[in-house]
């Protein structure tokens, strides 16, 4: 048996197994993912981030969905990572940077009693270019285009935040069937590498409604990357103000998200350790 120690993290309750490649090696981190993510039988989680050793930065983030597929970024999962740093001593500065295979983030901590208590991250600029996303689509630019998923029209807005979103606006998000929607639009051809979708309701010009299926894991309680895409997607077609700072409701919880003057978007808040554990198992 080998085992393994661990530490449960949630932001707004989309929630990893973090585990501390400074101190233990992982081998198969995607089977990993597959066997620890379980909810009844298992840890339980939308699966497992490893704080790894950078040449780069403070830290490197490799995050591996529930599938055992691995990911290029994660909004919720970066800023628990930038916690456990902090919290831990990795590394105890203001400004944090973390290596990411969507590139280097940085990461501004918030502390309270001597914990790092919310994190705003600089998520970089959005990608709008069809092949980068990457979508199937022949313009410059996929905003509001009329695609048919599963039989239905939707309008769908692309955008990569280090990956890969399609988002789509709607009356209201609480009566959706994301559990065959999600599916249809995460498996659809015009996405070579599948795609995280959001469903936005407009609440107001400062506040968003959001549900999201992510590809790899199913509906999640929260989507960092996808509250900036739909802040995004909402100043694209005209419901919200570039530079002001957007409310995106999740189930989860809310995320505060500013697609600023600069083109970047600025990502903010929570983040929460669960607890400590041990995990044993057949390697």
């Amino acid at each position: 048996m080998q085992k393994i120690e661990f530490t449960k993290m949630h932001g707004i309750g989309n929630d990893y197994i973090y585990i501390n490649c400074f101190k233990q090696q992982i081998d198969d981190p995607g089977r990993l993912a597959k066997i620890m993510s379980p909810r009844r039988t298992s840890v339980g989680a939308d699966g497992v981030i490893l704080i790894c050793p950078s040449d780069k930065a403070d830290a490197k983030m490799r995050m591996f969905n529930l599938d055992g597929s691995e990911g290029k970024m994660c909004g919720n999962g970066i800023r628990c990572v930038g916690k456990y740093i902090y919290d831990s001593g990795i590394a105890r500065k203001e400004t944090l940077r973390v290596e990411t295979l969507s590139g280097i983030k940085t990461l501004k901590v918030t502390e309270r009693n001597g914990k790092a208590a919310s994190l705003t991250v600089d998520m970089g600029e959005p990608v709008f270019a069809p092949k980068e996303i990457p979508v199937l689509f022949d313009g410059d630019r996929m905003i509001n285009e009329p695609v048919i998923i599963a039989g239905k029209e939707y309008r769908i807005t692309a955008v990569s935040m280090g990956n890969p979103h399609a988002v789509v606006f709607c009356g209201g998000v609480k009566d959706l069937e994301l559990e065959k929607i999600g599916p249809a639009f995460e498996f659809s051809p015009i996405f070579p590498e599948q795609v995280n979708t959001e469903f936005i309701r407009v609440i107001d010009g400062s506040n968003l409604e959001m549900r999201v299926w992510e590809r790899g894991s199913g509906e999640t309680f929260a989507c960092g990357t996808g509250a900036c895409a739909a802040a995004v997607a909402a100043v694209l077609n005209g419901f919200c103000k570039k530079g002001d700072e957007i409310t995106v409701h999740l189930k989860g919880g809310d995320l505060y998200i500013t697609y600023a003057g600069n083109s970047h978007v600025y990502m903010r808040g929570a983040a929460e350790k669960v607890y400590d554990g041990v995990y044993e198992y057949e390697p």
